[in-house]
């Protein structure tokens, strides 16, 4: 989300100070050519606004945007501007002064607030809505949250750059997270998560070793206590024996590949595998519906975004997460 409103803004303040030069240096030319100044800056706006409205109605999960409504949202966006041209074109120079007053208002509005809300988003918090079932009963779908995206320090936008870490991940968090795999084409868990935001526990370290048994986690040998969190369905347990090759077990785990030779196998059989230095095994609290680092391997350190803090909706649902 934050991306995209740094995109918006940014396009608000290429078309401000585009504005503000040609008016000075050709004032004749631009208000000779007003009308279809008026009309880009409409069509610009509007499709801002449509690209926003339509990443934060799906959730802000990085989910595709749906071609259909996006092109009906452009198409209105156009129908305005064309609108706006030919009520334009018929203004005298007092009112085209008004209008450009008012487009400039409007355009320097949107940059500033796209700067403000970016740079919040980036470095602080973001706000975010829970996708599926994978987090029942500690979160559950559609409630609305804000990720703490300076619990484990800041990150400097468009790198890995990290500083001014106040708090270490810790077993037992609940995380926020790109999905880890880096081809877009890659296929996990039925379909591609690549560019997806995801929300799990932290339930083993760096240097742990995780083993699924019967659907249970074990860390380091240790079976992880039930907690008051965790939902079990009445499910049938399914599992897979056959000799492995260790290495080739771990690298397939490590490359998020793993689930395409074992698939459902991995809800309740797994490893036992090591977490990678500067990776965390991340785990759903409803793990019988849950897509995870059993099927996708361990969450690289660059990928988290924060921590989850805050349920502001619904009004029901209001609370701090734990």
């Amino acid at each position: 989300m934050e991306l995209r409103l740094f995109i918006v803004a940014c396009i608000m303040y290429a078309f401000t100070l585009a504005t503000r030069y040609f008016k000075k240096k050709k004032e004749k030319k631009f208000f000779n050519s007003f009308a279809w100044w008026h009309c880009l800056f409409l069509f610009l706006i509007l499709s801002c606004a449509v690209y926003v409205a339509l990443f934060v109605m799906g959730g802000g999960t990085g989910e595709p945007m749906s071609v259909s409504k996006l092109s009906i949202g452009l198409v209105g966006a156009l129908v305005c501007a064309v609108y706006g041209y030919f009520k334009s074109q018929k203004a005298n120079e007092k009112e085209k002064n008004a209008i450009l007053k008012a487009d400039l208002e409007w355009s320097n509005t949107v940059y500033f607030a796209g700067f403000v809300a970016s740079f919040v988003m980036f470095f602080f918090i973001q706000a975010f809505q829970i996708p599926s079932e994978s987090m029942y009963n500690t979160l559950i779908k559609k409630d609305h949250l804000f990720v703490n995206k300076a619990a484990y320090g800041f990150r400097i936008p468009f790198t890995n750059i990290r500083f001014g870490e106040f708090n270490k991940i810790k077993q037992g968090d609940i995380i926020v997270f790109q999905f880890p795999a880096k081809d877009r084409k890659q296929q996990n868990c039925g379909g591609s998560q690549y560019g997806k935001d995801f929300v799990k526990r932290v339930i083993a370290m760096p240097g742990d070793t995780v083993q699924i048994i019967d659907g249970h986690p074990w860390v380091n040998g240790q079976k992880l206590p039930q907690q008051d969190y965790e939902l079990y369905d009445d499910v049938e347990r399914v599992s897979y024996q056959e000799e492995e090759d260790p290495a080739l077990y771990q690298q397939l785990w490590e490359e998020h590949q793993l689930d395409q030779y074992l698939g459902i196998y991995l809800r309740d059989s797994l490893g036992p595998v090591k977490v990678p230095e500067g990776h965390y095994f991340a785990m759903g609290d409803n793990r019988d519906n849950s897509c995870d680092s059993r099927f996708w391997g361990p969450v690289p350190r660059e990928n988290i975004k924060g921590k989850a803090w805050f349920i502001h909706w619904p009004l029901n649902r209001i609370r701090m997460i734990k």
